[in-house]
């Protein structure tokens, strides 16, 4: 198995279980039993489980098993690899921090960092795909 399936897997088990702490401590709050000193915390807990736990599973599994792309290129392009994991990874903490502060305040770099999250999914999302895309073959 690659480096990078392992690192994209096992980043996947660990926002699968934040994702599940931070969904009990939202049910804590909305139940009035734990107080949050945050708040805005439940598109973080949806980003954590979606795109943290299933979309980087799903893309370690495909780095790892998809046909190859060429025999002396297999995987097509480690690069692309690490830009696309970097990118999700540095866009879901910028999340983390950006939605809280977003949603409790009116500064303007809050917005920033919200776009800021978004322009790394999105760069994640065309180096994933660009590097995927000539895999997708019968053979």
């Amino acid at each position: 198995m690659p480096l990078l399936t392992r690192l994209w897997i096992k980043t996947a088990l660990v926002y699968f279980v934040l994702g599940l702490l931070l969904g009990i401590l939202l049910a804590g709050q909305s139940a009035g039993i734990i107080r949050l000193p945050v708040q805005g915390l439940f598109p973080s807990y949806i980003h954590f489980l979606a795109v943290g736990w299933i979309s980087q599973l799903i893309i370690g599994v495909v780095f790892w098993m998809f046909p190859k792309y060429t025999q002396q290129k297999p995987r097509r392009s480690d690069a692309l690899g690490w830009l696309t994991y970097l990118s999700l990874n540095l866009g879901l903490a910028l999340r983390l921090v950006g939605e809280p502060l977003h949603s409790t305040t009116n500064a303007a770099w809050a917005g920033w960092l919200m776009a800021g999250s978004a322009l790394l999914l999105l760069a994640a999302g065309v180096a994933f795909v660009v590097n995927t895309w000539g895999r997708v073959k019968e053979k």
